[in-house]
């Protein structure tokens, strides 16, 4: 099966959202996207240091044109004090308990409307969110990302809509919280791709790349695109995403000649991606650098069975958390 995991890819691009959808935060649909108009009612609960996003049931698939997946309205949300993040996951699963495949989630995004992004600058920060990869996300110890009390927080989710007739699917996103006075230092988040991450910067994307990702051809394809970061800061935590065929991710400097990340995915014999093991997942409370001076590179790999002839798209991006300024300081 070829999954489509898209959204502001990379999560944003990954993950796709058009522009009108972030200049308007009561603007609840948009035109690029179907939506499930009668279906998919989200709610939010918070019990203790714990929210928890709850999309569904929904009975799926719901057929449209196009390779996107449907997407339930957008849900809009408040905290009622500052929080911080440390942690989030996601699951899907039918009303009477049993889990799903992950291929029936096709994203999760967490979108913060009221403060403005480091790395896409004049669009809104996308702090955290799942694809078919649907890993747990656990920042290291004493770290978090700041939600700031009554801010406007969107959640943006979508079922991929080539999966079997099921009914009543739910979908969850699970966000730990730091207890309340306990000290904890605020990361930035910062989204880095070989696709086109930033939405508005969509129109410059070439032939090759649309919001499913960019063709892959039949083989190994490598592709790399160059990066430069818009802030000096240490990362702590890298979040990867890709689809299904990927190989290999990776962001290096150029600079200095360094490989910061290396992330290989678990597959199935088909490449069917199953997950990014905690092994493969960068996390370390100790980081390292990146600078607004150094040049960087940002590659993925991918192979397409020689023998199939459907059309695959591939992403290959990380997700950063990281403090501002220089490691240790």
């Amino acid at each position: 099966m070829n999954h489509t995991l898209c959204a502001l890819s990379g999560l944003l691009a990954a993950f796709v959202l058009a522009g009108p959808a972030f200049a308007d935060p009561d603007h609840r649909h948009t035109a690029a996207v179907p939506t499930l108009a009668t279906q998919g009612k989200t709610t939010v609960s918070i019990q203790g240091n714990t929210v928890t996003l709850t999309i569904g049931p929904v009975d799926l698939p719901v057929e449209h044109a196009g390779e996107l997946a449907a997407s339930v309205p957008i849900y809009y949300f408040r905290l009622p004090r500052d929080m911080y993040m440390t942690s989030f996951k996601s699951a899907v699963f039918t009303k009477d308990g049993r889990s799903l495949p992950n291929n029936y989630l096709h994203h999760i995004l967490l979108i913060n409307t009221d403060r403005e992004s480091v790395s896409c600058p004049g669009e809104p920060l996308f702090f955290a969110g799942a694809g078919l990869e649907m890993v747990e996300a656990r920042l290291p110890a004493g770290y978090g990302v700041k939600l700031g009390k009554g801010q406007k927080l969107m959640a943006v989710t979508a079922f991929y809509h080539k999966v079997p007739p099921t009914k009543d699917v739910i979908a969850t996103f699970t966000m730990e919280m730091a207890p309340d006075g306990v000290p904890v230092k605020e990361l930035d988040v910062y989204q880095v791709g070989v696709n086109t991450v930033c939405y508005s910067k969509f129109g410059q994307r070439g032939p090759d790349q649309t919001d499913e990702g960019i063709t892959i051809k039949p083989g190994v394809t490598v592709l790399s695109a160059p990066l430069k970061f818009h802030m000096d800061g240490c990362v702590k935590f890298a979040y990867p995403h890709g689809h299904d065929e990927l190989v290999l991710i990776t962001l290096d400097n150029k600079t200095t000649k360094q490989t910061l990340l290396r992330t290989v995915p678990d597959v199935s014999l088909d490449g069917t991606l199953i997950a990014f093991q905690p092994h493969q997942i960068y996390r370390d409370p100790r980081g390292f650098p990146v600078s607004t001076q150094d040049e960087y590179e940002i590659s993925m790999v991918y192979h397409h069975p020689l023998q199939d002839p459907r059309v695959q798209h591939g992403m290959g991006n990380y997700l950063l958390y990281m403090t501002p300024g220089n490691c240790g300081s």
